[in-house]
């Protein structure tokens, strides 16, 4: 209740991604054309991987799972930007603020610990392959998902009790098309000083430290296959290639944002909506694109639909 108290303001006003109306037409096409085709595949690879006995070795089920987290999480900022568009007063609510900004992190920091877990695993099957059946057994692969959801919860779960510390008093504009850390932290009505530090702590130099171990795992990797002589080099290649093409997409632009004070650029805006929007939908369609299993896989399983 006390800090229900301290808190005046009741809902936040979104200035949006852009004010002019030609800009954000093209923006509302282009999201409108990606939910249309590339949403419905993600869908379509978890029921893929699913349905095919074939696809049932762990690396096929972290993409399924990496499908699942993408495709919600493009449901929790571009749904109400693409409201936000046909609306003159775009205007969100503090509680739903706060639950936006939850579940933003919830589903990021599960992502990024995601990503951890799919190098693990390439890790063992191309440097420990006679390990591999043990280590990243069915039992383990299901307690890894379950922890990264734990990982993701308590990440964001700390992002979402320091800003319920703070006193909202005014103004309540929001320069952003949806609620994160830096833009309402600058709101607050005392000195968030220390609050940024935790922030860029908690955000910045975990998504920091994580990039970092994920490219040296994948040199390590690379620089294994690259010796070797197996007829699975070229595939381990391509699967390590596709894992970091992937992990420069989703820690790029969450490093741009995090891992510096929360001083407002030019690029902020351009950069959070290819991260919260662009990026989670192009995943698991760039992985699929270049896996022949899931391809095969997924024209077998249309064709079998469109002959019933």
């Amino acid at each position: 209740m006390q800090i229900e108290n301290s808190t005046v303001v009741t809902e936040f006003i979104l200035l949006g991604l852009t004010q002019s109306q030609e800009i954000q037409l093209l923006v509302f096409v282009l999201i409108s054309v990606f939910y249309l085709i590339i949403l419905p595949g993600n869908f379509f690879i978890i029921l893929t991987i699913r349905s095919d006995p074939g696809l049932s070795a762990p690396l096929y089920f972290f993409l399924g799972n990496l499908a699942f987290l993408d495709a919600s999480y493009s449901f929790i900022v571009a749904p109400r930007m693409l409201v936000d568009f046909l609306s003159e007063k775009k205007v969100i609510s503090y509680r739903g603020c706060i639950t936006q900004l939850f579940f933003l992190h919830l589903l990021g920091g599960g992502e990024g610990l995601l990503l951890v877990v799919m190098a693990f695993d390439r890790y063992i099957a191309i440097c420990r392959p006679l390990h591999y059946s043990t280590l990243m057994s069915p039992k383990v692969c299901y307690v890894m998902v379950l922890a990264l959801w734990l990982g993701g919860f308590v990440h964001s779960i700390i992002q979402v009790a320091l800003i319920l510390r703070l006193p909202f008093c005014g103004p309540n504009q929001l320069d952003n098309f949806f609620c994160d850390v830096p833009q309402v932290i600058k709101l607050a009505c005392t000195d968030t000083f220390v609050v940024e530090l935790l922030m860029v702590f908690n955000s910045g130099l975990m998504t920091l430290l994580c990039f970092l171990g994920l490219l040296a795992s994948y040199v390590v990797i690379l620089c294994r296959v690259s010796v070797s002589s197996s007829e699975g080099k070229n595939k381990a290649i391509s699967t390590c290639t596709t894992h970091i093409i992937i992990i420069l997409l989703m820690f790029g632009p969450a490093i741009f944002i995090y891992t510096r004070p929360f001083r407002a650029l030019a690029a902020d805006k351009v950069v959070s909506f290819f991260h919260t929007v662009i990026f989670p939908l192009m995943n698991p369609v760039i992985y699929t694109l270049r896996n022949k299993e899931v391809k095969s896989s997924m024209k077998k399983l249309l064709i079998r639909y469109v002959a019933c």
